[in-house]
């Protein structure tokens, strides 16, 4: 593929955990995401011309800012740091969400760069650039936000060492409802409140529920879907940390979802259902609880994105 003189990117939020899979899971959505346009300029090094969205909260010094630094990342791995790239960052989704803010960035950045140089790295051989640019963003870096992004679809995170990531399949009618409480839960804090160690009984269960959810997306198993979609190791310490989970989840379960926990580490939540019909209908039933406890609420129904960062035309 030949290089491009500037290049305009799309890279979707994610849900990590898949609700049982800690760390492990994650998926791409349909909306929100985030844009980012590169483009050539004569002076070399790499700029940060633009942010919009983020209400001034994103540093605009590339080097402290994960679009930024990953770009250069991959500038000096293929030894093109004589080149002169601007950025302009279009966030299209809430910071601090639990839907992979900073990996959405991070993946239109890496994504951008590669395909303004014509692709001389595989969607694979990013994803290196792309946990550096969480560790970054976080103080850690995982995979099951930024993977997804790229991938698309569900992914598994097998190993980090050796990074090994595989795509698994996904259930044609397989949807989500996102709910994001305007309330704050910073990553950090959701992950220092975890205990360090769990009882055997516990992790017994929940390999059984990670084992049943992965064979339930092979033969597009709805049933066994439904029955593999709880946690008993994250959820009943994080949930304390978002306002109204516990009602959200039995009204979510009375309409029919297949499953409900939270999304990454919290606050948004997410609802798994059987059609995009029936996701619509759980988030404005979640909206409308939401609003009526006075809590503000962003909300999407959305199926899963299999393509993962695209170039928009």
């Amino acid at each position: 593929m030949k290089e491009k003189d500037s290049i305009h990117v799309f890279a979707p939020a994610t849900s990590a955990n898949f609700i049982c899979g800690y760390d492990i899971l994650g998926l791409a959505l349909e909306e929100p995401g985030d844009e980012v346009k590169l483009t050539r300029v004569n002076t070399p090094g790499v700029v940060i011309k633009k942010i919009t969205g983020d209400e001034g909260l994103l540093p605009t010094d590339s080097k402290k800012n994960t679009v930024g630094a990953c770009i250069e990342m991959v500038l000096r791995h293929l030894n093109r740091e004589d080149l002169g790239i601007e950025i302009e960052l279009n966030k299209k989704m809430p910071i601090g969400s639990g839907l992979g803010s900073s990996a959405a960035s991070t993946i239109a950045g890496l994504f951008a760069i590669n395909q303004l140089l014509g692709e001389p790295l595989t969607r694979q051989e990013l994803l290196p650039f792309a946990l550096k640019g969480e560790e970054l963003a976080c103080g850690y870096g995982h995979a099951d936000n930024v993977a997804p992004s790229l991938l698309g679809g569900i992914t598994l995170i097998k190993s980090y060492h050796p990074l090994e990531v595989i795509n698994l399949p996904t259930p044609k009618e397989l949807c989500c409802s996102i709910i994001f409480p305007h309330v704050e839960v910073p990553t950090r804090a959701a992950r220092q409140i975890l205990r360090t160690q769990i009882e055997l009984k516990n992790a017994v269960h929940q390999w059984g529920n990670i084992a049943g959810l992965i064979s339930g997306l092979f033969l597009e198993d709805y049933g066994l879907i439904s029955r593999s979609l709880e946690d008993k190791l994250i959820e009943p310490i994080r949930s304390i940390l978002i306002p109204e989970f516990d009602q959200m989840k039995e009204i979510a379960k009375e309409l029919g979802a297949l499953g409900f926990g939270i999304s990454g580490s919290g606050p948004s939540v997410v609802a798994f259902t059987k059609g995009l019909d029936k996701a619509k209908e759980i988030t404005e039933a979640l909206q409308l609880h939401l609003k009526h406890k006075q809590i503000g609420s962003n909300g999407y129904s959305s199926r899963i994105n299999t393509h993962g960062a695209i170039v928009i035309k």
